[in-house]
């Protein structure tokens, strides 16, 4: 592509993205990746929603610009416009190409470049092209108008369309808007301007912002350096690149068509896809149209932000994970209700983004698995619950009918129950012409949140005592535990409970309700033997509790006594530590100097186990996949807890080999090493970082094995091992599901692990007593005793199913015959076992006063026969062994006493045959004749 030269002929959103990078290459700028839809270290944004976000650090002269011209394609994420999906641009997701300045340039190059651009390189008409400047920015007018835009089509706004703020706190400036121009059979008539927000006839493609002042909520002040921060987005921008060729190509009638950023290549083949699944045609009419644009916009921004390798977002009800599945369900909704699809959809849809995507984007490939894996449970959960929550909605609209408003509890209770969003639940209502209390539904959130906080000990409350002057004051704690256990400081306060506080209840916090204004604690300047106190020192050793790790314990030593410290945590946003537990000797006073003592013990259990937790993540990703990401732990002295983003229950196999990972590590004794950094630096070289965490200009990394690749590099404060060997053994005791694709390992090290492994010794051995067995042998002879076990089951099973179908005695009497005056019974029985036929056989003869019985069943594969005489006919002769032997000796064997008789053949085939011989054996041998065994 010739930068140079006007481009005439289709641009496609790739050719785009790489002509945009290219020309601000040229131009002295340095090309950088786009940052994770999380932005990491800056807590106050849920997500990245502009290309500036990234760049913040620099314009507030926080932190060192790598270059001072920079230009980046950036993954955008916001949810501002979500009532507005499905018209003809806006977005949740979207592309923000951007070219920045720190310090360096400014509105003269600035607007020369843009103009270049989008006329040169892309080859928009300039006569469609209407430029906006704030109010009295007349410099930006005048290089406006040295370009050669006329000044007619050059319009001044007021703040609410021309000066942008990054937030309510935060960078801002003046702004010059550029508009493409539809044309005006567009717009809403002869006055119609580029501020019009309800007219098609406009389309802002690019936003150059004049970033000069800083706005702390209140008042604006200077930055360090006037800088450019400017936003085209790639949708808006293929869209008028698509337009003006189609116009210059089709002559008037291309124009009379308002196309949309949905009928670019960016979204075409989603649209496609769609179609297909549903068997409507985008196209043929507005409902239809705007449910096929909701269902490919949000399918695109739940796969980019599912599948962020650097910052994965799952679905959830909190922060981030409520953003990524109120626009899931919003799509299922819309799918669902207007476009008939009843399988589940989305998954599919997803598969199409990534297959449209991944050239720009490869990670989506990458984690193609892994998005599926979430969406399509995701999706199947919410169906679930749609057809109740519809229906509890569609009860409300009855009952609310008469004013057409649904009270903000039953909103709330939509969400909280059956997970619909509010967005949804507006938009039914205002599809049957209802409103919702919006400012209701708050409210019940916010008491919802409120009894959540009630419900857990707020580490807020450290401290609270303490007023702002005195914070002031006092300035920061300096934490010194890095470099030892023990240091001499300064008493600069002292907090003593008020009254004593009962032993509370699990959850129930042990201070007093934060609307009540009083807390348990009060400054004091002496607190004496028997007070719970809360101590700050101006030095200290006692690491706070945070980033999942608990606070240290110990002791403060002091000229005139000794506080037991019990748990440690920051206060004042982290410039305070504070340090509670209590007085067990003498006093302590503000001003004395003390000796701040950790228990080395409690520590270093503590630093086993967090340097474990960085090990088991970076094995859990060598083993599962680099989607694997922290998403929580808790780093105590007895155990450790971690857990991360995962679609799947880890196999034995898999968790095996995460163990011995990271014992493998453990065993090379490696050094654990910390240092000093940037946060860009960090991020350039791939440590991992965490969103919600917020991180300064200088960050601190921890490290194992710095040897490139690494193994382990994280942001991390907490306290750790010199070397990996101090761990000792690592054990996982756990694995278990926390939520959709979330999962947790549970696991100890050091003494923790040692007792564990002795305990399942002891186990071992207690079992092996009980079954009489070796160690080694628990497994044969557990093997052996299951087999017993199972063959006695089936058994049992046999012989239940015998019994409950077996014919009475009665039954089997009954079917006795007179052979010269004596009853014979000669019958099959259904006997599982030797045991059963002979239980079956003294049934008969209690049954049979007088009389020759002769029982044969198939028992394990051979015939078995039972014969019994009575007394009475013994003395006429009759012998049961010799009958037995008999009928036996026709299926192959047989003898036995002379009133009862037992014997097996060996062909099943022969049963009947030899039974049907009994009556004629009876009848000769009653004739005292002793014929010889048949064959």
């Amino acid at each position: 592509m010739q930068l140079n030269s006007p481009r005439r002929g289709p641009v496609g959103a790739q050719e785009i993205r790489e002509s945009f990078l290219r020309f601000f290459e040229e131009r002295g700028h340095r090309r950088l990746p786009s940052a994770p839809l999380v932005p990491a270290g800056d807590p106050t944004l849920l997500f990245t929603s502009a290309g500036m976000v990234q760049f913040k650090p620099y314009f507030m002269g926080q932190a060192k610009a790598p270059h001072p011209r920079l230009t980046t394609v950036q993954k955008c994420f916001r949810t501002s416009d979500i009532d507005s999906v499905g018209d003809t641009s806006h977005l949740t997701f979207f592309e923000m190409l951007g070219n920045f300045s720190v310090g360096d340039y400014f509105k003269a190059e600035a607007i020369p470049w843009a103009w270049e651009y989008v006329t040169q390189i892309l080859g928009l008409d300039p006569d469609r092209l209407w430029p906006a400047v704030y109010l009295d920015d007349d410099e930006a007018f005048e290089l406006w108008g040295k370009v050669g835009v006329p000044a007619e089509r050059i319009r001044r706004y007021g703040e609410e369309h021309n000066y942008w703020f990054s937030g309510d706190i935060g960078p801002c400036g003046p702004c010059s808007e550029l508009h493409y121009d539809f044309g005006p059979q567009f717009g809403c008539g002869p006055e119609c301007e580029p501020d019009h927000e309800h007219c098609d006839r406009f389309e802002e493609i690019w936003n150059l912002v004049f970033m000069s002042y800083y706005c702390d909520g209140e008042k604006r002040t200077p930055l360090p350096s006037r800088n450019i921060d400017t936003g085209a987005g790639l949708e808006r921008i293929a869209l008028a690149v698509m337009h003006n060729e189609a116009v210059r190509r089709g002559g008037s009638r291309a124009a009379l068509k308002r196309p949309s950023v949905y009928d670019t290549d960016l979204f075409r083949p989603i649209i496609r896809r769609i179609e297909e699944l549903s068997g409507k045609r985008y196209g043929q009419d507005q409902a239809t149209d705007r449910a096929m644009r909701i269902v490919a916009e949000h399918a695109r921004a739940v796969t980019f932000l599912i599948g962020d390798e650097r910052t994965p977002v799952i679905p959830s009800n909190e922060k981030q994970g409520y953003g990524v599945r109120r626009i899931l369900r919003r799509a299922v909704y819309f799918g669902q209700r207007y476009l008939g699809l009843e399988e589940p959809f989305l998954a599919d849809v997803a598969q199409t983004v990534i297959q449209t995507m991944s050239g720009a984007y490869p990670e989506l490939e990458h984690q193609r698995k892994f998005v599926l894996d979430i969406v399509a449970p995701e999706e199947e959960r919410f169906e679930e619950t749609l057809s109740r929550g519809l229906e509890m909605l569609d009860n409300a609209l009855v009952q609310y009918a008469p004013t057409k408003l649904i009270p903000g509890q039953e909103a709330f209770l939509l969400h909280d129950t059956y997970g619909f969003p509010l967005e949804l639940t507006r938009e039914i209502a205002v599809e049957r012409g209802f409103t919702v209390d919006e400012a209701g539904f708050q409210a019940e959130m916010e008491k919802q949140r409120g009894r959540a906080r009630a419900a857990q000990r707020s580490v807020a409350e450290f401290g609270r005592g303490i007023d702002s002057a005195a914070v002031t004051k006092i300035g920061e704690t300096t934490f010194v535990g890095y470099a030892g256990l023990e240091a001499q400081t300064t008493v600069l306060a002292v907090l003593s409970q008020r009254h004593a506080v009962e032993t509370p209840r699990r959850g129930v916090s042990t201070l007093s309700r934060a609307d009540t204004g009083v807390g348990p604690y009060e400054v004091v300047q002496t607190a004496e033997a028997g007070a719970g106190v809360e101590v700050l020192l101006a030095e200290t050793p006692f690491y706070p509790e945070g980033g999942g790790q608990v606070g240290d314990r110990g002791e403060i030593l002091g000229p005139n006594g000794r506080v037991l410290v019990e748990d440690t945590q920051s206060a004042s946003a982290g410039r305070l530590i504070v340090h509670r537990g209590r007085v067990v000797e003498g006093r302590i006073a503000v001003g004395e100097t003390v000796t701040a003592r950790v228990d080395p013990q409690h520590r270093a259990d503590t630093m086993r186990n967090h340097t474990a937790t960085h090990l088991l993540h970076a094995a859990l990703r060598r083993v599962l996949g680099s989607h694997v990401r922290q998403s929580g732990s808790l780093v105590a002295p007895d155990r450790l807890r971690f857990d991360f983003t995962h679609t799947e229950a880890l196999t034995p196999e898999q968790l095996a080999e995460v163990q011995r990972l990271v014992n493998e590590k453990a065993r090379q004794n490696l050094p654990v090493q910390t240092r000093l950094t940037t946060f860009d630096q960090a991020m350039t070289e791939g440590v991992l970082a965490f969103f919600g965490e917020k991180y300064g200009e200088e960050v601190r990394v921890v490290e194992v094995d710095s040897v490139v690749p690494r193994f382990s590099a994280e942001l991390c404060g907490g306290t750790h091992c010199q070397r990996t060997g101090d761990i000792g053994a690592f054990v996982i005791t756990g694995e278990s599901s926390i939520g959709a694709g979330m999962r947790r390992v549970e696991a100890l090290t050091g003494r923790g692990a040692e007792e564990y492994v002795r305990a399942q010794q002891a186990t071992l051995d207690e079992i092996a007593r009980r079954l009489a067995a070796p160690r080694d042998a628990i497994a044969a002879k557990l093997d052996s005793l299951l087999a017993e076990q199972d063959a006695l089951r089936k058994r049992v099973e046999r012989l239940e199913r015998s019994l409950a179908s077996a014919p009475t005695t009665d039954q089997l009497l009954g079917r006795a015959v007179d052979v010269d005056g004596v009853r014979v019974l000669a019958t099959s029985v259904d006997a599982p076992s030797v045991d059963a036929l002979r239980y079956v056989g003294d049934a008969v003869r209690r049954g049979l006063a007088s009389g020759v019985a002769v029982l044969g069943a198939v028992i394990d594969g051979r015939p078995q026969f039972l014969a019994l005489v009575s007394p009475d006919l013994t003395q006429r002769g009759l012998h049961a062994g010799q009958i037995l032997k008999q009928v036996a000796s026709i299926a192959g064997g047989g003898g036995g006493r002379p009133d009862m008789a037992q014997g097996g053949g060996k062909d099943p085939g022969k049963l009947d045959e030899a039974l049907a011989a009994v009556p004629g054996i009876v009848r000769e041998a009653l004739a005292g004749k002793n014929p010889k065994p048949r064959t």
